[in-house]
């Protein structure tokens, strides 16, 4: 070979820093594209696995026992009318007097025999004490009288001692013996006139407790009547100028509604007909009431009849005049037996394994094997289950013998 062949060979040589790195092995972009394809290859195996080694298996959802039917009958007829108290009273005073405290607001609740008011009671108070003071004078006589007793009683036993030595005469014994017994009616007098003083006492203190206005049950002040510095009577004195009452109380324990029912419909009204009140402020709530008696008088004027419903929900909502719309409904009917517990499936979904009666449950796509005992009544074309299957679960129907417990399934659904 020439010297100009072996220069041009080395020319064409390719040095070692040049060459591929993998010693002319595959391109390096080819292996991702490999493990891509071997990937979808297996997720592909393992879908096919699934699906065509899984049973298919119809399935039908649990359901409850349905509750026997209970409750008010329909609505008869509707009647409007106004919520009222059948307990309320407008306080006043027993006697006539200038408020000096008045001890209410509109709205406060007060106790039975809690102080809602003072009349002035100077006089009152001085009367007090004349009686209390005429009392203690009346005991004093008394404890006089009966030491004056004691004395004469001593007198007598001493004249009649010496009468029966023949030192004294017979009349200085005899005006003894008058004088314990004139000292012991003088006694027993003074012991009168402490009760008659007692008496004055007493009344002077009921006089004194008029001055005091309480209140007569417990409830609600809806009305404040009088302030401090007013003249209140229990009697109207005409003018304007004297206030018959301190204020309104409600107990609100005894509100109930009365309403107008047309006198053509009255005859379907009965004692303890179950009914419902709805208020017209509040026409989404609804109350459950009854009737509580037919009023046995006609308004001429209106045709109708009064009836009182019972209201059995008490709420502050509830206040006196209210408007209120009754729906008296018909009879309640006789309650039904309580439903059983369990749930209900079809008679075909029970299967036998190992002499026992198993239901299979689909729960992700797996079929679960659960042990049960059917209930020894039927209701209509279902079996009752009491335990081992909850509401709402899916089991399968007529299970193969061949499906075991932890088994893919498929899912048909049946309705």
């Amino acid at each position: 070979m020439s010297e100009f062949d072996a220069n041009l060979l080395n020319e064409l040589r390719i040095e070692g820093q040049q060459r591929e790195p993998d010693g002319g092995g595959p391109p390096r972009w080819l292996w991702p594209v490999l493990g891509g394809v071997l990937v979808i290859a297996l997720l592909g195996g393992a879908g096919w696995w699934y699906f065509m080694g899984a049973a298919t298996v119809a399935v039908q959802t649990a359901t409850a026992v349905a509750p026997g039917a209970g409750g008010a009958g329909g609505a008869v007829l509707q009647a409007t009318g106004y919520v009222t108290a059948r307990r309320q009273a407008t306080v006043s005073t027993q006697i006539t007097g200038t408020l000096t405290q008045v001890l209410i607001e509109e709205g406060d609740h007060v106790k039975s025999g809690q102080v809602i008011a003072r009349l002035e009671d100077s006089a009152l108070r001085a009367s007090l004490g004349v009686a209390q003071a005429n009392v203690q004078a009346a005991q004093a006589q008394v404890a006089q009288a009966q030491a004056q007793l004691a004395q004469a009683e001593s007198d007598a036993r001493r004249q009649t001692d010496l009468v029966a030595r023949g030192m004294i005469t017979q009349q200085a014994a005899e005006q003894a013996r008058t004088a314990v017994a004139s000292t012991s009616a003088l006694l027993d007098a003074r012991r009168r006139e402490v009760e008659a003083a007692r008496a004055q006492l007493a009344q002077a203190k009921v006089n004194f407790d008029y001055s005091i206005v309480r209140a007569p049950f417990s409830g609600v002040i809806t009305v404040k009547a009088a302030q401090v510095g007013e003249i209140v009577s229990p009697l109207s004195a005409g003018g304007g100028f004297t206030r018959t009452g301190v204020g309104t109380i409600v107990d609100m324990d005894s509100l109930e509604v009365d309403v107008d029912v047309n006198e053509a419909y009255i005859g379907q009204v009965k004692p303890d007909m179950p009914a419902e009140a709805v208020l017209g402020a509040y026409p989404d709530w609804k109350i459950p009431a009854h009737v509580i008696a037919i009023v046995p008088a006609a308004d001429r004027g209106k045709a109708t009849v009064k009836v009182r419903v019972a209201l059995e929900q008490k709420d502050a909502r509830i206040v006196p005049d209210m408007g209120v719309r009754v729906t008296f409904l018909g009879p309640k009917p006789a309650v039904a037996a309580q439903a059983p517990r369990g749930v209900l499936v079809p008679a075909q979904v029970i299967a036998q394994r190992d002499g026992h009666s198993v239901v299979f449950v689909v729960i992700d796509g797996k079929a679960v094997q659960r042990a049960v005992t059917p209930a020894a009544q039927d209701v209509g074309a279902m079996k009752l289950l009491p335990d081992g299957v909850k509401v709402g679960e899916r089991v399968v129907l007529s299970p193969p013998p061949s499906l075991k417990d932890g088994a893919n399934v498929k899912t048909n659904e049946r309705e």
